[in-house]
């Protein structure tokens, strides 16, 4: 956990989980187009059978590879340097920035509300949380994935500090 986070005074940390904005889901939905895009390249080079297919093909395939490494390479940084996290503690939760640095800290005391949305398509697939705060402006990021483990620990969390999603 960041120093910063932990000098908040929020309690005692329940768990650290990646959040993502805008700029996250369109991500997303680009590699899962250019992952979809490879498969129907790889079918036409077998179908088609152009010269020197199997160089396009490892092109292709290597290129699919390369974008998956550097999503597992993204996803070991962001967690290493505490980068897009959402920090569930006991009496708060706290969203970091792109730089590491914290973006919100939030007291469950002080929430109105918690909203959740989700998106479970093919290409887009994530879970939208908004929490409305009293005398303050709302709270919003995103937990991509079909069943985030944030998701989970949030609305427990919430549940267990009198917050009704």
């Amino acid at each position: 956990m960041r120093q910063d986070v932990n000098g908040l005074g929020l309690g005692r940390l329940h768990g650290s989980y990646a959040v993502a904005g805008v700029g996250g889901a369109l991500l997303q939905m680009a590699r899962r187009g250019l992952v979809a895009l490879a498969v129907v390249v790889i079918v036409m080079l077998f179908v088609r059978k152009p010269p020197s297919a199997f160089i396009k093909g490892a092109v292709t395939v290597a290129t699919v590879l390369a974008i998956y490494g550097l999503m597992l390479a993204w996803r070991r940084a962001t967690a290493r340097f505490g980068i897009k996290r959402c920090y569930v503690l006991t009496d708060g939760l706290v969203v970091t920035n792109l730089f590491g640095g914290v973006r919100d800290a939030v007291r469950w005391s002080s929430m109105a509300g918690l909203n959740q949305t989700a998106t479970l398509s093919v290409w887009l697939t994530f879970h939208r949380f908004e929490i409305a705060r009293h005398g303050s402006a709302p709270l919003a990021f995103l937990a991509l994935g079909r069943n985030p483990a944030l998701a989970t620990a949030l609305l427990s969390q919430a549940r267990r500090n009198g917050l009704h999603p």
